[in-house]
């Protein structure tokens, strides 16, 4: 159902049982997905491809051009994938033509209000982000992982799987899978492991990462020299995407003030 007083593109690719509220705007070069709910004074910029069961809600901006300074013309576009919530006054940016061009959204996350993704970042499943949490251009946000309220994402930062964000956190910093960070600048406050047990984690698996964990952070060595000796524990998929992500960080990740 699509309310009269809604202004839809007529180019715009709509998808069926798709509702939109009152004045919303929905652009041209937009195609929206089976069963998504536009909400009234939502808009849908051009390049935005969203697939199916998404909500918007009331006064999001889908699709905007990027608050990039050297934004040069060219294509880029938004791509969303299923069934995520995108609450009120939520930015969602599209990618710059200088890099990639795309900014991605994956399925099943949870976006809370006022909270800003910026160009060329890429958001896989089933992740949180609590109110006002905002993240800089081209940072990656990996499955499951929850960002607290207000938490601010430095750019090209990566926010590994499962971790999770503190109020107000600042990181600078990659964050590596599995961790709890905290404070400006962010620090490790040691493993998600209530999280880890909610996604039924075997508590041995839990276990072997609380060690490597240890290793990473409290046992004075440098971050080469800890991979190695996490990669001496017990094999495990876990182990394995934790140590994929140290050795592949560009910005390098997290550390005790201590250690800064």
């Amino acid at each position: 159902m699509i309310d009269e007083r809604a202004i839809v593109h007529p180019d715009a690719q709509i998808g069926e049982n798709v509702k939109i509220g009152a004045f919303a705007i929905i652009e041209n070069k937009v195609v929206i997905g089976d069963g998504c709910i536009i909400e009234p004074h939502a808009i849908v910029r051009n390049h935005t491809t969203m697939g199916k069961d998404n909500h918007i809600f009331q006064f999001a901006s889908v699709g905007e051009k990027p608050q990039y300074k050297a934004l040069t013309e060219g294509q880029s576009e938004l791509r969303i994938g299923d069934r995520n919530t995108i609450r009120e006054n939520v930015t969602l940016n599209r990618g710059t033509p200088e890099h990639g061009g795309v900014t991605t959204i994956g399925d099943d996350n949870f976006i809370m209000a006022y909270v800003h993704i910026a160009h060329d970042c890429h958001v896989a499943n089933q992740t949180i982000f609590a109110n006002g949490a905002s993240l800089a251009g081209h940072v990656n946000v990996h499955d499951y992982a929850i960002l607290g309220g207000f938490s601010l994402i430095h750019q090209f930062c990566n926010i590994g799987a499962h971790c999770i964000t503190g109020i107000g956190a600042v990181c600078f910093k990659d964050v590596p899978p599995y961790v709890i960070a905290a404070g400006n600048p962010s620090e490790p406050f040691g493993i998600n492991s209530r999280g880890l047990r909610r996604r039924d984690f075997k508590k041995d698996t839990i276990l072997v990462l609380k060690h490597a964990y240890k290793l990473l952070y409290r046992s004075q060595l440098d971050v080469k020299t800890a991979i190695e000796a996490i990669d001496d524990l017990d094999s495990c998929e876990e182990i394995d995407i934790l140590t994929q992500f140290l050795r592949d960080s560009q910005r390098g990740v997290i550390r005790r003030k201590a250690e800064h």
